[in-house]
């Protein structure tokens, strides 16, 4: 949370906004006190109640699992014993 915003409800406890059409979607701006982290969100409903949550961020340890597997063999890769060095 941005450090001139609270995580307090009580702060901002509501606010009414337009609904505006973006194209084929449903729009909503969002005031700046109820700012979301990040670029990314996620809406759900529950009952008659939309809630928009900030997503979670990407972890690097997520990438490996988006990546289609490998099929081909690596090849040999010749590994001489080091030359002896005086010292």
């Amino acid at each position: 949370m941005l450090r001139h915003m609270r995580n307090d409800s009580t702060m901002f406890p509501e606010r009414h906004v337009k609904l505006f059409r973006n194209g084929r979607n449903q729009a909503v701006r969002i005031p700046r006190e109820f700012e979301l982290l990040g670029e990314d969100a996620i809406p759900r409903k529950e009952g008659e109640r939309l809630i928009i949550e900030p997503a979670p961020p990407k972890r690097l340890l997520a990438l490996p699992a988006t990546l289609a597997s490998l099929d081909e063999e690596f090849p040999t890769i010749a590994d001489p014993h080091p030359e002896t060095v005086e010292l």
